[in-house]
């Protein structure tokens, strides 16, 4: 009984001490050859984020202007169209009837003007000729009249002018036609439809132009200062994850919106190359860029040690840690630039799984 025990307690020895072999040579193996990163050459690109939506800013909802039955709609949703083609009309047969007798009125008036004109025309010469048994006063009176006379017709010849002009703007009102070259997306109207004074404030119809547009959203007021009109963007839509798209900074607000205790500022930024698949309000986000170095030395931030104004980083030469100081430039908050300290390929040791930072970011 005390053989098995002493061989039980023999066995149990045995196996730590394996487990504790184990442990301290991994334990060394760590030590000797610690996590490293090489020093590579490349672009940094500091980018501040905006989330938001696509939008047309050309839009255009269509209505009559008067009441009456829809006879033509003379397009379908998702047609092209072109400035001033018209797109629906309204039988208004009392419009045409208003357009003839203004133009009736028209013509009379201006023969009213011109009888008119005649008679001031007559009694001038009276009045410079003399005419036998009548007085020069009387004379006088009479071309008074006579230009009183031109001056009223000559008068309702504008009034009659201006009615007619109403009848043909009402005639106009009576058809939709489009405003801008665009898209049809969306119609209200079929052929037959009664158009009353009740619903001639609801579109017929909305126009939108594809040719422009443009993202809009917001950006937190933390990176607001860095944001200006005329910077770069790249674009990337949920519907549309593979395809990026070019954009610049076209308005940033001084108008901050503040929503939960969060104030952010609306910005807009155009498209550069829109394509035929974009679609009004579609979930966009925006990389605006701030800040760009091409072709230069960076290491990942994780590896940076002790503060901005003196950072240092642990390299691995000859199997032996060596502290550097380094002098850091531009960080997209993943990466940061080296300026001087480090060499291209050389390896700089990473934090151990579960060592805390030890570098924090005073400045960018």
């Amino acid at each position: 009984m005390k053989r098995r025990v002493a061989l039980i307690i023999t066995i149990c020895v045995v196996c730590i001490g394996i487990v504790i072999g184990v442990v301290v040579t991994r334990g060394g193996d760590s030590e000797a050859t610690p996590d490293t990163v090489a020093v590579t050459r490349g672009d940094i690109v500091k980018t501040v984020l905006v989330d938001g939506n696509l939008e047309m800013p050309n839009k255009a909802y269509l209505s009559f202007g008067v009441t009456g039955t829809v006879t033509d709609v003379l397009v379908a949703e998702g047609d092209d169209v072109t400035k001033d083609q018209v797109l629906a009309r309204l039988d208004a047969p009392s419009l045409n009837s208003s357009i003839d007798v203004a133009g009736l009125q028209v013509e009379i008036a201006e023969e009213q003007v011109k009888a008119a004109r005649a008679q001031y025309e007559i009694a001038k010469e009276n009045l410079d000729n003399g005419v036998p048994g009548v007085s020069e006063d009387v004379l006088e009176l009479q071309l008074d009249m006579a230009k009183a006379s031109w001056e009223t017709a000559k008068l309702n010849l504008e009034m009659a002018q201006l009615s007619l002009e109403s009848a043909e703007l009402n005639l106009e009102k009576a058809e939709i036609v489009a405003p801008f070259d665009g898209l049809v997306a969306d119609i209200n109207i079929i052929e037959g439809k009664e158009i009353s004074t009740a619903t001639l404030a609801t579109p017929a119809m909305s126009l939108v132009d594809t040719g422009e547009i443009e993202m809009r959203g917001s950006i937190d007021e933390i990176d607001i200062a860095t944001v200006k009109v005329g910077q770069p963007a790249n674009i990337i839509l949920d519907a549309l994850p593979d395809d990026e798209l070019d954009g610049e900074v076209a308005f940033v607000s001084f108008v901050g919106t503040t929503l939960g205790g969060v104030v952010s500022y609306d910005t807009t930024i155009t498209l550069q190359n829109p394509t035929t698949e974009l679609r009004d309000g579609m979930t966009a986000t925006a990389e605006v860029i701030i800040e760009r170095r091409d072709n230069v030395l960076f290491i990942p931030n994780r590896a940076l040690r002790g503060t901005w104004e003196n950072p240092k980083v642990l390299v691995f030469v000859d199997g032996q840690q060596e502290e550097r100081e380094v002098t850091l430039g531009l960080t997209n908050g993943i990466n940061t630039e080296i300026l001087s300290g480090l060499e291209e390929g050389e390896e700089v040791v990473l934090p151990a799984s579960g060592e805390r930072p030890s570098f924090f970011f005073a400045a960018t």
